[in-house]
């Protein structure tokens, strides 16, 4: 089963936030590479929250930083392999739209796109998934014959 990094894990890993970054890449470090993914979903959100500064900066040195940061994202997912947000996804996303009313979209089609690849997700931010009714919090588990996307708690990893 594929382990997929939410964006909050992702950004560790690329802005190399310790101890944190440390921890995970050991515990990375005992998986295959390509066992290893992230997903277009997570580009999208660090994209647009550096674009978000990118509008509202002012200073020379604060677009200069936006821009670093943008390079920076995009030649880290040139190197990553990356899980596609395809109609299978986006059926999954509208049941769990349906369900999960009050959760964020991109946390919604995060977990659609775990979900159908039958990824394990990883993410500090449980609370994110919370409400999703077919997001487990153990390594594996089933539910009805559908393939529950397994949220690893933080201290696992970090």
């Amino acid at each position: 089963m594929p382990v997929v990094l939410d964006t909050d894990h992702l950004s560790i890993l690329q802005w190399r936030e310790q101890p944190a970054c440390d921890r995970l890449l050991a515990r990375l470090a005992k998986l295959a590479p390509d066992d290893i993914a992230t997903m277009i979903v997570s580009f999208h959100e660090q994209v647009q929250g550096w674009l978000a500064y990118l509008n509202r900066a002012r200073k020379p040195e604060q677009i200069v930083r936006a821009y670093a940061k943008l390079e920076a994202i995009w030649r880290s997912f040139l190197k990553m392999n990356v899980l596609s947000f395809d109609t299978e996804a986006e059926a999954c996303f509208a049941r769990l739209k349906h369900e999960c009313p009050r959760n964020q979209a991109l946390d919604l089609r995060i977990a659609s796109v775990a979900i159908v690849t039958n990824s394990t997700l990883l993410s500090r931010n449980l609370r994110d998934f919370r409400r999703v009714p077919v997001v487990g919090y153990s390594w594996s588990r089933r539910h009805s014959g559908t393939s529950l996307c397994t949220i690893v708690p933080q201290e696992v990893f970090l």
